[in-house]
Order: structure tokens, then C-alpha cells, then sequence
């Protein structure tokens, strides 16, 4: 089984609710396309970001670990997530077997 992890910039205009929407949408999409969830790490302070990104100067981030035995999961993962107009960033690696 494969390891990832799926980093999300969300905008810190954004509620405290609509961010966990936005969590729970990504954790829907990894299962939906064969995945596993098995940490969710979500920081609860906005940070500054080190440039604008669509006029923004804050951020949450939120790091989520998955397994998947599908090599096309992360792909369409990503394609997914482009289209959402709530997150800033996003960046879906292969972690490193340790």
C-alpha cells in the first residue's frame, strides 16, 4: 500500500466551520477514489504566508496522511481540488517509506 501526504492551504477568510467543511470534503474525495485516512493534523492559528495568493496574506494549513493501493488516487485527488475555490494551495506527495 502506498503512503501520502496531502497538504491544504485554506483561506483564513473562511469560518471555523467552513475550514472542517473543506477538511472533510478532501478526506471524502481521498475515499472516494480508494484511499485511507490515517492522520489528520490541522493548525489552529492562521499563519502568514511568506507571498500574496489571490490577494491573501493569511492561511491555515492542514496536513492529511492517506494510504492507497491505487496509483490513480492522488491524480484524481488533484483534479478534484483544483476546481474548489476555497483553497489557496495544495500539494499531494508520496511519502517516503521509512
Amino acid at each position: 500500500m502506498n503512503k501520502y501526504e496531502l497538504a491544504v492551504v485554506v483561506s483564513a477568510k473562511l469560518g471555523e466551520d467552513e475550514r472542517a467543511a473543506v477538511i472533510d470534503k478532501c478526506k471524502e474525495y481521498i475515499a472516494r477514489f480508494g484511499g485511507t485516512v490515517t492522520n489528520v493534523e490541522t493548525d489552529q492559528n492562521a499563519r502568514k504566508l511568506a507571498y500574496e495568493i489571490q490577494k491573501q496574506t493569511e492561511a491555515f494549513y492542514s496536513f492529511i496522511q492517506f494510504e492507497s493501493d491505487k496509483s490513480e488516487t492522488p491524480v484524481e485527488l488533484e483534479n478534484r481540488l483544483a476546481l474548489r475555490e476555497d483553497l489557496l494551495r495544495f500539494l499531494c506527495v508520496r511519502a517516503d517509506e521509512a
